[in-house]
């Protein structure tokens, strides 16, 4: 861990080295062609502004410039911290702020990340069900303020890891590209897959005769199970299931009686455009809306089934064929006539060893991104907490 002598470092109140910035811009020229940024365009951990809203948002004012902090004060918790880099206009819920009296600018992003900083900010919110923070209250945080030439010293590490984490993130997007990429390409009118398919005759085949949906039904309590998987518990476009409940501490409605076990399907059968596709690597009980599935393995692999259904084919059939408005759900039988094409037992292996390898990289990206993230916050608790 770095080791600094802070010895000369001052203690100061937040309120005399920031300024939060008010400056509204009503002239409606100039706000058609705005962003308009609001808390949910903030993501926590990320310090970079990817989306925003163009058409104009009749409540925000509060203009921000490049180079400017902002904050989400309301829901603070969130640790919602970013440095705009365009010019714009944000939610009353923002505040645009800039370092001043020998603060440095590159520094203030990352004193607002540390912990001791979350909480103050909790400890100070007002509010129940929508907590917000105060300008006042901030004001009088305190930290330890560094001589001008460690503050650059500082902020020039943290840079180098936010740069180093914004490299691991936009290799493994590009992965993620590339293996949706090859799936779509596979199940498409004409596949193709590299050189795999030259030459390799196809079977045209229907989802429902090369799967089967598994229904056993049990009592979770009697017979051992201790997880519990919903909805919410599968994440889009990941394979792995992260997150469950625990049987007699997670809520056990009557609908969670369904058992599924390690190497099935999991399958989202509410707004499938969330793409909420899991292959289970532990036993458990889920909600008969999510669907547990096998491939017929003498025809199709289960490690390949899980990469179709993943496919935008697929994912624009059972968008088609889904019923309702507000919350759209697919019947089993409406998938039965989804058709692709599909190569012999060994052709498939070799398929699935390619984007399963390609998966195995961005998992190892992903905990490298952890890895970083969290190395990032123990130094900033070090030095600037």
């Amino acid at each position: 861990m770095m080791q600094i002598n802070k010895d000369k470092w001052q203690d100061v109140q937040y309120g005399k080295y920031v300024n939060h910035i008010e400056i509204n811009e009503t002239n409606p020229n100039v706000r058609k062609k705005a962003r308009f940024v609001s808390v949910e365009h903030i993501e926590s951990g990320n310090f970079k502004i990817v989306s925003w809203a163009n058409e104009e948002m009749p409540t925000f004012f509060r203009t921000f410039k490049s180079g400017q902090i902002l904050f989400g004060k309301r829901r603070a918790y969130q640790r919602k911290v970013a440095i705009a880099n365009f010019d714009g206009i944000c939610s009353p819920h923002i505040w645009a702020l800039d370092a001043k009296n020998g603060l440095i600018q590159e520094l203030l992003p990352f004193i607002m990340l540390t912990d001791p900083f979350y909480v103050y900010a909790n400890a100070n919110s007002a509010g129940t069900m929508s907590v917000y923070l105060k300008w006042p209250q901030l004001a009088k945080y305190t930290f330890k303020l560094p001589p001008i030439q460690m503050q650059k010293q500082i902020a020039s590490l943290f840079l180098s890891v936010e740069k180093t984490i914004e490299d691991v993130e936009v290799h493994e997007k590009k992965l993620k590209v590339l293996w949706k990429r090859l799936i779509n390409e596979f199940i498409n009118n004409t596949p193709s897959f590299g050189n795999l398919l030259k030459d390799i005759e196809l079977q045209k085949v229907t989802y429902c005769e090369v799967t089967e949906k598994v229904m056993r039904k049990i009592d979770p309590l009697t017979y051992g199970i201790e997880r519990i998987v919903a909805g919410e518990n599968l994440e889009s476009e990941d394979f792995k299931i992260r997150t469950w409940q625990k049987i007699g501490k997670g809520y056990l409605g009557p609908a969670f009686h369904v058992l599924f076990m390690q190497g099935d399907i999991l399958y989202g059968s509410r707004r499938t455009y969330l793409r909420k596709v899991s292959l289970a690597d532990f036993d458990g009980v889920c909600a008969n809306t999510t669907y547990v599935i096998r491939a017929k393995e003498n025809l199709l692999l289960q490690d390949l089934l899980k990469h179709i259904m993943l496919s935008e084919r697929f994912t624009q059939y059972s968008i088609g064929v889904s019923k309702g408005s507000t919350n759209p759900y697919i019947n089993w039988k409406d998938l039965d006539n989804f058709t692709f094409q599909i190569p012999d037992i060994e052709t498939q292996k070799k398929i699935v060893k390619v984007l399963d390898d390609v998966l195995i990289i961005i998992e190892q990206l992903k905990h490298q991104i952890t890895n970083l993230k969290n190395l990032k916050q123990k130094l900033l608790n070090e030095i600037l907490g």
